[in-house]
């Protein structure tokens, strides 16, 4: 994911992007509340062929997803490996209590030599876990395994129990420990159901422990090790064509050593497949990117089982040595880089070689003697630096086509949808004839609306495309309407985008870095989001071919950017002054010198702002959209004038234009993204997309002349009386969107329907002559477009009706803020 190009708005948004009726679309001239459209489709004409694989699922370990997630351990921090590396605010007694004498220890008396700390119990002592969310949940009748690693040179038994404030939860058990480091085991069935669990395991004598493990028995498919049932499930549901995994941030970030003394057992290391695989007791542990530990219990192996048990491809992703996500730092150690490209070499062993070959034989060991039958690699993620990341991606495409000619080799294009680093991504890819590019973007729902026609431009002979992560900006149903909008385009471009998935898939409720994301959960219940059900009626109705078919469209958005001007800053303080807005005909509308008071702006934002010095200046280096307002909405055709000087900080200036309230404006970010880019970025709603964007900084204590001219829909920029750049925002945000497939094996033509706006759509369809049975089999997504799915309530979810009176040309009404699905046999 685009970690710092777009964390602005996607950490802690609540708010969601998408035009409001009025602005999407002006209410049709002949009525109120419904709008006509025609559909025409083409059946003798031949389009695209789709894969089955065209859809898939990205796993990333963001949000908990694997901890505390899909990974089904109950026990938080079970081998007490938690470090101020992970989070500043951990320990490895975290979600630990001790009662007696408890000591963390990292000596020569460990459990192995990668498994660094145990616990030290002395006589009488015990530990209590407090699980994840809540605590532990159990359910009454149902059986949970229970083991840990001891030794007691002098002998003592371990009491194990489960409990909550009221009482007991199952019946204790106890464990006779004797001798060196063993693996001891005791299996408990709840005798009520809680929500506030905790495992306590006490100890007669000194004791070490180490391990401490509590599974369900009822993992997915009762596998050892094994996943949280009712996610994997949800998952499996979706019947995704690949999974994406392991990230991600978390795959090329950090140092890229290994884990071992040579390198000083490094804790903030890039996602490392060797690192995962092997007994859990002996997998490496590691720093998450996004803040929490990573135990690796849910590794490589368990992500190849994954895939296999629901029938998708599995697609890994391995460092380039090119770390992203706001570090962009290319390393310049050959050897490291040569042991990484023979890892990689390793990797495909690992999953395809014969149990007879080196790393065929680790996987047969660990259960799973057939191969894995990987097809599709991933090499690095979201890189800003185009030109260092190629430079490696050639070398490791080509070890891996020498040794492995059939396997498709992935690139990508950094991690936005367009500007310099995307142009020169691709030119690179493009150059170097590679298989595959990684496309990554997260817009907002108008964004969607408006770019169904992305991929009708690519080059058909060129790069194929995997959009790896996408998805609007919220989890309400009008951001499934825009993404639903959009996967028609992906769809009628299937010759060109190959793969395709949403992302993120997972978050725990009560751990979330990153909104919006497919399924919810905590750790009693989870529930699909309206994303979530856009998704599944795509990926479980695909069909084979795109069969062309066109719509009429609804009219044009038209007239001027309208708005008034604004000031803000993000992790900076500036300084501003001279303010002065004129209209096209030279009419004074604003001019503001600051020798005054600051009456004039209205602040909607945070930060802390004052007159000092005769400037405007926000002093709070820690604040996050300072955002001052001026003027009126209703201004247009105007000219902005602003001096502007950083005074410190991470960033530099944000100005606005066409501020029409607090969550819709323009503004030009100059020194953004950690001072390294500026662009023009749109907010609708609260969710902002990126309209242009260029590399460059500000410099501190330096007094900027910023000019933004807007006539109409089109603005251009001046930074010290030079052009920087201009932009026409003349893109309709289309809301009546449509696709046509065939599946093969049932012959249905699939007519698919978004309406994504608040009045119904009454359409004439033409199936051009074919011929079709009478009824169609009708399934539809529908509610208001703020409705949000959650734990207790689920206002978008699939209404299946049947429809008479098909033939080849008929008449629906597709209900308002609408997906549809018709499918209808042909004979």
């Amino acid at each position: 994911m685009p970690r710092t190009a777009r964390t602005r708005w996607r950490v802690g948004l609540t708010a969601t992007a998408l035009l409001t009726a009025a602005a999407l679309v002006p209410a049709p001239a002949h009525a109120e509340d419904v709008t006509d459209y025609a559909i025409t489709v083409d059946p003798s004409a031949r389009g695209a062929s789709i894969d089955d694989t065209m859809y898939g699922v990205f796993f990333e370990d963001i949000n908990r997803a694997a901890d505390g997630g899909l990974y089904a351990e109950l026990v938080q921090n079970r081998s007490f490996e938690y470090s101020t590396a992970d989070n500043g605010s951990y320990t490895p007694l975290t979600s630990w209590t001790a009662g007696g004498t408890a000591q963390v220890v990292n000596d020569s008396g460990r459990l192995n030599e990668r498994n660094r700390n145990y616990l030290s119990l002395g006589a009488g002592s015990s530990v209590t876990n407090a699980g994840y969310n809540t605590g532990i949940r159990v359910e009454q009748g149902k059986r949970y395994d229970f083991s840990v690693w001891a030794r007691a040179a002098s002998g003592s038994t371990l009491t194990v129990s489960l409990k909550d404030a009221a009482g007991s939860l199952a019946t204790a058990r106890q464990v006779a420990v004797k001798g060196g480091w063993a693996k001891y085991r005791a299996t408990f069935t709840a005798t009520r159901t809680s929500n506030r669990g905790r495992l306590a395991v006490a100890t007669a004598h000194a004791a070490a422990v180490d391990e401490v493990s509590l599974f369900p028995r009822d993992t997915y498919r009762n596998q050892p090790n094994g996943l949280r049932k009712d996610l994997a499930e949800r998952i499996a549901a979706l019947k995704p064509g690949f999974v994406r995994f392991p990230g991600g941030c978390l795959v090329n970030t950090g140092s890229m050593e290994d884990y071992s003394a040579a390198s000083g057992w490094q804790r903030k290391r890039s996602y490392q497949w060797k690192d995962t695989i092997g007994p859990v007791e002996e997998r490496a542990t590691n720093a998450n990117f996004w803040g929490y530990n990573q135990s690796y219990g849910l590794g490589y192996y368990e992500y190849f089982r994954f895939s296999e048990d629901i029938g998708a491809m599995p697609l890994p992703v391995v460092p380039a040595l090119v770390t992203g996500c706001g570090q962009n730092k290319a390393t310049d150690d050959e050897a490291l880089l040569r042991r990484h490209i023979q890892d990689t070499l390793d990797l495909i062993e690992f999953a395809n070689g014969p149990a007879t070959s080196t790393w065929g034989k680790v996987r047969a060991k660990m259960g799973h003697p057939e191969p894995f039958h990987l097809t599709h690699i991933g090499v690095g993620n979201e890189e800003n630096l185009p030109r260092e990341f190629f430079a490696r991606f050639e070398k490791f495409r080509a070890a891996i086509k020498a040794r492995y000619p059939d396997i498709t080799v992935i690139s990508n294009s950094g991690p936005d949808d367009a500007g310099a680093t995307f142009d020169t991504a691709w030119q690179l890819n493009r150059e170097g004839r590679v298989d595959m590019v990684d496309e990554h973007y997260y817009n907002s729902p108008a964004w969607f609306l408006q770019h169904n026609d992305r991929y009708d431009s690519y080059d058909r002979e060129g790069p194929k495309v995997f959009l790896g992560e996408y998805a609007s900006q919220g989890n309400a149903w009008r951001n499934g309407l825009a993404e639903a909008a959009f996967m028609t385009g992906l769809e009628r471009n299937a010759d060109v985008v190959k793969l395709a998935s949403y992302a993120p898939l997972l978050a725990n409720e009560d751990y979330v870095q990153w909104r919006p994301d497919m399924i919810w959960f905590n750790n009693r219940a989870s529930w699909n989001s309206a994303n979530y059900e856009v998704q599944k009626l795509f990926m479980t109705n695909v069909g084979d071919r795109v069969i062309p078919s066109t719509a009429t469209t609804t009219p044009d958005v038209s007239g001027p950017i309208t708005g008034a001007v604004g000031l803000s800053t993000w992790a900076t303080s500036a300084a501003y002054d001279d303010v002065k807005v004129t209209s096209a005909d030279g009419a004074t509308l604003l001019s503001d010198d600051f020798s005054g008071d600051a009456s004039t702006w209205r602040h909607s934002g945070a930060g802390s702002w004052s007159i000092h010095d005769g400037q405007y200046v926000q002093t709070d280096t820690a604040a996050e959209n300072t955002m001052v307002t001026a003027g009126d909405p209703a201004w247009k055709d105007y000219d902005l004038h602003v001096k502007a000087t950083k005074k410190s900080g991470k960033e530099g200036f944000l100005v606005a234009f066409g501020v029409k309230d607090t969550g819709n404006y323009y503004w030009w970010n100059l020194g953004g993204w950690n001072n390294t880019q500026s662009a023009i970025e749109q907010a609708v709603d609260g969710g902002k997309g990126t309209l242009l964007t260029k590399a460059g900084s500000i410099e501190t204590g330096r007094a900027y002349d910023i000019d933004i001219k807007v006539r109409g829909r089109q603005v251009t920029l001046f930074l010290d009386g030079e052009e920087w750049g201009s932009f026409t925002d003349d893109k309709p945000a289309e809301p009546f969107r449509q696709v046509v497939t065939e599946d093969a094996r049932t012959g249905d033509l699939i007519v698919k329907v978004v309406n994504a706006q608040p009045a119904e759509a009454r359409t004439a369809v033409d199936l051009g002559g074919a011929g079709v049975a009478s009824t169609a089999r009708v399934t539809t997504l529908a509610a208001d477009q703020d409705a949000v799915n959650t734990e207790t309530d689920t206002p978008v979810a699939p209404v299946t009706s049947t429809l008479r009176g098909v033939g080849p040309k008929f008449t629906h009404t597709f209900p308002a803020n609408s997906v549809t699905f018709l499918r209808i046999k042909q004979r």
